[in-house]
């Protein structure tokens, strides 16, 4: 049973700082931040309802006090009521997940999902066993559409992630390297994100590019139709990139399905962006900056690697390259293997960040590539999020499309 009804809350946060009138604030204990510690200024900033653990509630006994729903776990308290919630929604739900670009599969499809009916999805990347069940538990009741993205990095999330999603229809975007150190093959990658197909319904749908390493294996897992995609959609991508353009063509087949027509999808494609540090483009002092910063796995920097390399530049083109985490005992091999693909690209300049590139400093890099770069020049910053390669950036930049 439902410990709090999501429809009378204008949304659910468990930052004390995104609190807005009317919303449900979650007070989760963490390691180093308790949110229990912020449950009554949550209340003064407008918070419809406090969900604390119940053994903590005999501390609050002010005007807060009224709002309090003491439940015995609150992240569980989550997971159990968006279950729940799925269940009421008549929505139609599209799961999404893979090694990259998933994010931006999920941003297509939604867009597209839009121009049909009315479309709930993950906000940037919400895709945990915390901001899935957020994710849902702030899906308007009377919603036609919601697209949820489902990330992992260890075996088994996926399979808790689908149980409280129960998606009709699922997208595998890729399979490649990521967090390849809990999943020790690209075998067993597929392995957990395919569990997103085996979960789908009879009579759902799975999408899947014949472009994906690991298509054979990941169509034997479906126990549904399986939509194959064999190549582009039938109109331009507005994202750089060929990859970008087969994210485009799932999201495209995924819609198609649903009912979206091609004069829907292009309308859908007039102003699109992606969300975050990804491809996100910067000017400064006539130099062409590409933060693509968010993440970053062996397959997603090659990628866009060979994506800069093919963007149109009437200067020089630099690449700084920063660490990619959690590659287990191959990452030495990994990190090789990119500084290979970089040097046969011909940069004018690749400045490699970190010690698993054996690379500079952030604060040397910045010295080195300021020193070096002109106006005309394009420069690309790719790592993962941890390295914070987008600092190089805090100081007089400006944003164009």
């Amino acid at each position: 049973m439902m410990s709090f009804c999501p429809p009378d809350y204008a949304g659910v946060v468990f930052d004390s700082r995104k609190v807005k009138p009317g919303c449900l604030f979650a007070a989760l204990p963490g390691s180093t931040v308790d949110g229990h510690r912020f449950v009554r200024q949550a209340f003064e900033k407008g918070a419809k309802g406090l969900l604390v653990r119940a053994d903590r509630a005999a501390e609050f006994t002010g005007p807060e006090a009224a709002a309090l729903i003491p439940v015995p776990d609150v992240k569980a308290a989550l997971t159990e009521t968006a279950r729940d919630y799925r269940k009421t929604l008549k929505a139609k739900v599209v799961g999404i997940t893979g090694s990259a670009g998933k994010t931006t599969v999920k941003e297509f499809t939604a867009a597209f999902l839009r121009q049909k009916g009315k479309t709930h999805a993950t906000d940037g990347n919400y895709n945990n066993d915390l901001g899935l069940p957020i994710t849902i538990l702030e899906c308007p009741p009377d919603a036609d559409f919601l697209v949820v993205e489902m990330g992992t990095n260890h075996p088994g999330e996926i399979a808790h992630l689908v149980g409280i999603a129960a998606p009709d229809a699922g997208i595998i975007s890729s399979i490649g390297t990521a967090h390849i150190e809990f999943f020790k093959t690209q075998d067993g990658i597929a392995d957990e994100k395919g569990t997103l197909f085996r979960s789908l319904p009879p009579e759902g749908f799975a999408v899947l590019g014949v472009n994906n390493d690991r298509y054979a294996r990941l169509k034997e897992m479906c126990q549904c139709r399986v939509v194959t995609v064999e190549g582009a959609a039938p109109f331009a991508c507005p994202l750089a990139g060929e990859h970008n353009r087969w994210n485009m063509a799932l999201a495209w087949a995924c819609a198609k399905e649903l009912g979206v027509t091609e004069t829907m999808a292009r309308a859908a494609l007039e102003g699109f962006s992606l969300p975050g540090d990804r491809w996100r483009k910067v000017e400064r002092d006539g130099v062409t900056f590409i933060a693509d910063c968010y993440n970053a796995n062996p397959t997603s920097m090659v990628i866009a690697l060979e994506t800069f390399a093919a963007e149109p530049c009437s200067g020089r083109r630099v690449a700084v390259l920063g660490d990619m985490f959690e590659l287990g005992a191959e990452s030495a091999q990994h990190h090789a293997a990119v500084k290979q693909r970089a040097e046969t690209l011909n940069f004018d300049k690749v400045i490699y960040v970190g010690e698993n590139f054996g690379g500079v400093s952030r604060d040397e890099a910045k010295a080195e590539l300021f020193a070096y770069v002109r106006p005309g020049d394009s420069v690309l910053l790719k790592a993962s999020h941890g390295m914070a390669l987008n600092r190089l950036l805090e100081d007089g930049t400006s944003e164009h499309s």
